[in-house]
This record gives structure tokens, C-alpha cells and sequence, in this order.
């Protein structure tokens, strides 16, 4: 009897090792698993200060979001700016009881492995919203079914180490600020943007369901590609709100059959405002602050993973006005040269260039392309490269009417997108320095190259004015008379130069002129009497002080423009005379802060007084002249610009560059136009000219600025100065012995300036 209950009793124990010992094993293995003796786990201080990588994001002076740098496009947000119908559509979605369990759902876990079981797939998943979190703090990676139990038990470990760390909502909106919705939109202050072009706080039910549907699986349910798929799943999310009480049935019914609604608008360096302007900032103003700044680490800033915030100068109004008048201008002017190419038998190159210099410009254009680069990497020889550049192939080109899908040669390729006339425009306040508008070309995705600072070309007729400031600092005033004869300037090397007026302006020459009349006229022999007088030495130094930072060699031929100089140098300058002398460095950001709010730096321009303030009123009512009845006018009579504009145009040799500097009180703004090579221009000065190329361009951007009521830019003259002296200022009498000239340039046929 005794060894019948012993045997019950060693049965009994037996059973129960049976039913124990897995329990006490499963119980040992996430032991040791949370002590790391199956591989490291995310350290706590990670969970509490977890590592995303979030976009840094530039922002206008006008507090819109002009774009952002991103490894990954997120930006977090917090739980009081999410719409309570993602919180509600996730919870009735990926787990009901998430304000109920602290991590692990152990009902629903059971319910999954039932499920597993019996096969019956729509048991539903076992996962939490916190357990959800905690994978993703887990590499992506092919495991075995071994490891992948080993993988869940951490994430399990994890979720609950996360439920003691965070409150509820802390952790819905990680998760939500985590997830990746596709499309470059990580998180969903991002996927609310790209996908709907709203916020957070602002998505209405079936906005929300239909992100929250794409957790299941991005990939399956991406909205853009399988946008039917998408609506299924997205209805499905509704109904699961409708059976958690989160949605009445009649509103599901309504919505159910609504399509999705999509405001699809992908973020991309190439798309939106000021691409050329945030490209420049990027890669030659952001990249030198990170190295030289440093994390409380020690490390540098990432702008792609730390989540700064840039604040600019830039006015997203002015911007948009900027780009707008650029594209309206050049779409046009491009028309006209497009014909007058039909002409050429070196189109788009000018009829006088010749076989051997166009075959020079085409294999440096090739040997800069990214194409020869990628295929020089690759291991091809040039004799192949060049080979596979007469060899068609399809492509996507820039055209003024969209994207066209062609086929072409590369070769071809390179040839055509040299025709077509390129721009660079900048407008600022002359008095704080700021940057208001920046537009480097004509179109970001097909020409990257920016024409505001990076690109120099010859200046023309533009650079003019330094050379009369010089007469003005002097002493001199408007009305001081100049013989319009020919002069000539013995050169450092012995050698004597003599420049001749532009062609049209023989019935100026004998003639007396104002320097305010020879100015707005832009006689080339007034500017060489006044660079006799002072030297280029005096001209380079002025220059300097203003601002041009770009080479200029001291020669006499300085004076009619021959330096390449920048659209940022030239505007910045000129602006001297709007700031009443002081001179004020264009500056485009005013501070960057890190990713929690704190300022890591703030940005003050360089300033120096140049002249005094009763000069720079001079200057600007010498510089009047131009716009009042010189090369200029058009902006009077053709754009109806009425208000006081103190400008200068600008043409080089044989109609490559045309350039217009026009400059109000409170706002002065320059542009260069011209082709990507100086053989590329039109035949003629009637549209190769400053005023037709470059000046339309300003006319139509303040014309957009003015009639923004929005906008407080004032059309007031220049303050004249309280102590203005003796200078005279009025000029009519003297001009009046010319009323001829005035009367017979209205503006509509301009002097050709060189």
C-alpha cells in the first residue's frame, strides 16, 4: 500500500515538474534575457532619451516652414497636438484595452496564440501599442524562428520597462511620432503634411483612420500606389471605432463610401519655396556651423538627425511674389530667343562663335556632368564615355510648359538645356541686412546651379555707380557738368585705353552733361573721365568697403563693368546708398535653435559707415535719374512703378549679361540675367539689354509686393537729411539746355550701356 502512494506521489510530483517547469523556464529565460544574457538591450537612459533621428526645419521670417533636412522626415509632436480621432482610431484599431494593461495584453497574447493554433486568422494580433514602440527600437532583420522568440521576449521586457518610464500618452505619441508612413513621411506631424497638407490636430476621422489603417503593413496599404487596397483597410478602422464606441453607425455609413481624398504632397529638396536659397544655406552655410558647433557630447550637430530649427529672413510672401515674377519673365523672354535661334546655324550659340570654341564648351560641360562622373567611377574610359554620350536614351527634360519624356542623346541633352537663359534675383532690407527673397535660377530640379552668390558674371553698367560715388564723396553734386568727349587713361603697363560711348549715344557726344543725365544715360566716357580722375585703385577700395568681395583688378576698364561679381554683392552694396551711407552685410538667418527650444546662436550683420548720410542722399537722388528718364524708365511708363526708385541696368558685350539694381527706402532688390555660357545671348541690344532681360523681373516682383496690403513696404522717397549743405540738387535748368535728349529717350528704346 505504502509503495502504491509513494508511486501516486513521485506521479504526482512528476506532473507537476511537467506543468512547472516550463512556466519556471519561460520565467528564467526573460530573467536572463533582461540581464542581457541573450543580447544587449536598449539601456534605460535610451528608452527615456530615445535616438531619432528628426528633420531640422527652416523657417521664414513670417513663421512658415520653408523646408527641412532630414535623414528621416520626422518632427515630433506632442500628445496635446494630436486630433483626438488618431488617438481614438489607434487605440479601437491596434489595441483596446491600451489604458487598461501595462505593456503585455495578456488576454489578447492568448488570443494570438489561439488563434496560431487553430488557424483562425482573424483572432486578431497580440501586440500592444507599447509593445509596437518597443520593436521599433529594434533593427530590421531576417531572424530565425528561434531568435524571433528571443526577439519577442525583449520587446515584451521592453514594453513594460516602457510603461514604468511613460505615462499613456507619452508613449501613443512616440509610437505615432515614430512610425514610418512612407513617402518620406516619418511620423505623423509629417504623413498629416505630406498626405493630407494639414496638422495633427486637424485630421478629421477618415484622414485619421486611413493613417492609422497603414500600420498593419506601410507597404500593402500605401494610399498612393493601391489607393482601393488603402480604402478597404481604411474602413475597416472605422468600423473597429464604430464597435468601440468611438464612431456612431450612421456617421460610418456616411464615410465609408467617401474616396480618400488625398492632398498628396511629397516633401522634396527640389519642391517648394526658396530651393535654391535652402540648398546654398545647406551646403556651404549649415555644413561649416555643424562642424564648428558641438553637442553637449562633444559631437558636432547633425542638421539631418537633430532636429534644429533654422530661422531665416526670408519673407515667404516675398518669395513666392519673386519666383513667381521670375518665372512669368523668363517663360516669356525664353520664347523669344527660342525664335530667334531658329535663326542661328550655332543655335543656341551666337553666329560669330566658332566650331572649335563650341566643341570646347560641349566636352567641358560633359566632364562636369554627373553622368561622366558616375560612369569615370564605374570604370569606364573616356573613349566609351564620350561614346554613350551619342548614344540615345530616354530622359525627362525641363521645358516652360513641364516635364516632357523624350528620348535623346545625352550630347543633345547638354546642348539643349544650354539654351535656355538662366536668372538670379535678390531683394533685401537695407537697413537691418536682412534677405528677403532669393531665387537662384529658373527651375531647381534641372538647373541646381545658384545665381545669386555662388554665380559671378561680368556686371556691366551696374558696377557704374561706384565710380560716380567717388564724385559725390568729393564733393561733387548731381548737376556738376562732364564734356561728353572721348578720354583716354594711360594704363600701370604704359598703355593707353579709350573707350568709345555704346552705339546710339553719338548725339550726346560734344555735349555738356549733368552727371545725373550722364548716369541715367550711361555715357561710357563720362564714367572714364571720372575713373581718370580718381584711379582704380580709389574705385577698389570703395568698392571693398561696400561689400564686393569679389577679385577687381585696379585697371581703368573697371569703370564700364568688366569685374564678375555676385547678384548677393552687388544688391548688398548698392543698398549702401538706401541705408543713408552705412553699409549693412546681407544676412539670411537670425538664429538656430536645438531641437528643445534653447538658442544656440544668434546672427548679427557686419556694418560700416562708408558715407555720410548727406552723401547717400545724394547718391540715391543721382541714381533716380535712371528710372526718372534714363535706361530705366520703362519701369515708370511700361510697369506703372510711379514711387521714387533709385536704379541702375546693366548690359555686357555683346548682350551676354543684362542686370537691373533698383532700390526703394525699405527695400532693394537686383537681378541678373544671361545664358549658362556668355557665347548663349540674343543678337540684338532691343532684347539683349539690361532693361528688357533683368529688369522686367524687379518691375513685376514689387508690382506683386505693392499690391500685397499685407506687406508694409512704403512707396515714400528717400529722407532727405536735415543738414543737406550747400550740394546742388536740382539739375533742371542745366537739363533743360538738353531737353531734347530727355524728350526723345522715353524709355521705350533705351541707351545701349556696355
Amino acid at each position: 500500500m505504502s509503495s502504491t502512494k509513494n508511486s501516486v506521489v513521485k506521479y504526482i510530483i512528476l506532473v507537476w515538474f511537467i506543468v512547472i517547469s516550463p512556466v519556471l523556464l519561460f520565467f528564467m529565460v526573460i530573467f536572463l534575457t533582461s540581464t542581457g544574457a541573450f543580447g544587449e538591450l536598449p539601456e534605460v537612459e535610451e528608452l527615456q532619451n530615445p535616438k531619432n533621428n528628426l528633420a531640422s526645419i527652416v523657417y521664414s521670417c513670417d513663421g512658415n516652414v520653408l523646408g527641412k533636412f532630414y535623414k528621416e522626415n520626422r518632427v515630433n509632436v506632442k500628445y496635446k497636438d494630436l486630433s483626438p480621432n488618431i488617438v481614438n482610431a489607434l487605440v479601437a484599431t491596434e489595441d483596446a484595452r491600451f489604458f487598461e494593461h501595462s505593456g503585455v495584453d495578456i488576454k489578447a497574447l492568448f488570443r494570438s496564440v489561439s488563434g496560431v493554433l487553430t488557424g483562425n486568422t482573424s483572432a486578431g494580433g497580440g501586440s500592444t501599442i507599447t509593445q509596437q514602440l518597443a520593436k521599433m527600437q529594434f533593427p530590421r532583420e531576417n531572424l530565425s524562428k528561434f531568435q524571433l522568440v528571443f526577439r519577442k521576449i525583449k520587446e515584451w521586457i521592453i514594453a513594460v520597462r516602457l510603461e514604468r518610464l511613460y505615462t499613456k500618452q507619452e508613449i501613443m505619441t512616440m509610437y505615432l511620432n515614430k512610425f514610418d508612413f512612407l513617402n518620406l513621411a516619418v511620423g505623423i506631424k509629417s504623413a498629416s503634411q505630406i498626405y493630407f497638407n494639414t496638422s495633427p490636430d486637424k485630421l478629421n476621422v477618415p484622414q485619421a483612420a486611413m493613417l492609422i489603417g497603414m500600420a498593419k503593413n506601410p507597404s500593402l496599404f500605401n494610399p498612393v500606389r493601391f489607393a482601393e487596397r488603402t480604402q478597404k483597410r481604411r474602413n475597416v478602422v472605422l468600423h473597429q471605432m464604430v464597435k468601440y464606441n468611438y464612431l456612431a453607425e450612421a456617421k460610418f455609413d456616411s464615410l465609408k463610401t467617401q474616396p480618400l481624398n488625398l492632398v498628396f504632397r511629397p516633401e522634396d529638396h527640389n519642391d517648394g519655396l526658396a530651393t535654391y536659397f535652402r540648398e546654398y544655406m545647406r551646403d556651404n552655410f549649415l555644413k561649416e556651423w555643424c562642424t564648428i558647433h558641438k553637442k553637449e557630447n562633444g559631437k558636432p550637430y547633425d542638421i539631418y538627425r537633430d532636429g534644429l530649427k533654422i530661422y531665416t529672413t526670408i519673407d515667404s510672401r516675398m518669395q513666392q511674389y519673386a519666383e513667381e515674377a521670375v518665372s512669368e519673365h523668363m517663360s516669356a523672354l525664353q520664347a523669344l530667343f527660342s525664335k530667334e535661334c531658329k535663326t542661328k546655324k550655332n543655335a543656341p550659340f551666337a553666329w560669330n562663335v566658332s566650331k572649335d570654341e563650341i566643341k570646347n564648351m560641349m566636352n567641358s560641360a560633359i566632364h562636369r556632368s554627373d553622368r561622366f562622373r558616375s560612369m569615370k567611377a564605374s570604370g569606364k574610359t573616356e573613349e566609351e564615355i564620350l561614346e554613350a554620350f551619342k548614344t540615345p536614351a530616354k530622359m525627362t527634360v525641363f521645358s516652360w510648359h513641364g516635364e516632357v519624356d523624350t528620348s535623346m542623346t545625352p550630347y543633345d541633352s547638354i546642348k539643349y538645356y544650354k539654351s535656355f537663359l538662366q536668372a538670379g534675383f535678390m531683394a533685401m532690407e537695407p537697413q537691418s541686412g536682412y534677405i528677403k527673397a532669393w531665387v537662384g535660377g529658373i527651375n531647381h530640379s534641372h538647373f541646381q546651379y545658384d545665381h545669386v552668390k555662388i554665380g559671378k558674371r561680368q556686371v556691366g553698367s551696374t558696377f557704374k555707380p561706384f565710380i560716380y560715388a567717388l564724385a559725390i564723396q568729393e564733393g561733387y553734386s548731381p548737376c556738376y557738368r562732364i564734356p561728353c568727349v572721348r578720354t583716354c587713361i594711360t594704363t600701370e603697363t604704359g598703355q593707353e585705353w579709350c573707350p568709345d560711348n555704346s552705339g546710339g549715344d553719338e548725339k550726346y557726344e560734344g555735349k555738356s552733361l549733368t552727371l545725373k543725365m550722364a548716369l541715367a544715360l550711361s555715357i561710357n566716357y563720362t564714367s572714364a573721365a571720372l575713373m581718370k580722375k580718381f584711379g582704380p585703385h580709389a574705385v577698389v577700395n570703395l568698392a571693398r568697403r561696400m561689400g564686393v568681395t569679389s577679385p577687381l583688378d585696379a585697371v581703368p576698364a573697371l569703370c564700364l563693368g568688366v569685374a564678375d561679381i555676385s547678384v548677393y554683392e552687388m544688391v548688398g552694396a548698392n543698398s549702401t546708398f538706401a541705408n543713408k551711407g552705412t553699409y549693412v552685410q546681407p544676412i539670411f538667418v537670425t538664429r538656430i535653435e536645438d531641437k528643445n527650444g534653447k538658442v544656440l546662436e544668434e546672427f548679427v550683420p557686419k556694418t560700416d559707415e562708408v558715407f555720410n548720410e548727406e552723401k547717400a542722399y545724394v547718391m540715391c537722388e543721382l541714381m533716380k535719374g535712371v528710372t526718372q528718364f534714363g535706361t530705366g524708365a520703362r519701369i515708370r511708363f511700361k510697369f506703372n512703378i510711379k514711387n521714387p526708385v533709385a536704379g541702375k541696368t546693366g548690359t555686357t558685350q555683346n548682350n551676354s549679361d543684362g542686370w537691373f539694381i533698383g532700390m526703394t527706402p525699405e527695400l532693394a532688390a537686383g537681378c541678373w540675367v544671361g545664358g549658362e555660357d556668355r557665347a548663349v545671348h540674343f543678337n540684338t541690344m532691343e532684347q539683349g539689354q539690361g532693361a528688357s532681360m533683368a529688369l522686367p523681373i524687379w518691375a513685376k516682383f514689387f508690382q506683386k509686393v505693392y499690391a500685397d496690403k499685407t506687406i508694409k513696404i512704403s512707396k515714400g522717397d528717400f529722407e532727405r537729411p536735415a543738414k543737406m549743405g550747400e550740394i546742388e540738387l536740382d539739375c533742371s535748368k542745366y537739363e533743360d539746355d538738353n531737353k531734347q535728349i530727355i524728350e526723345g529717350n522715353s524709355g521705350d528704346k533705351d541707351p545701349f550701356d556696355i
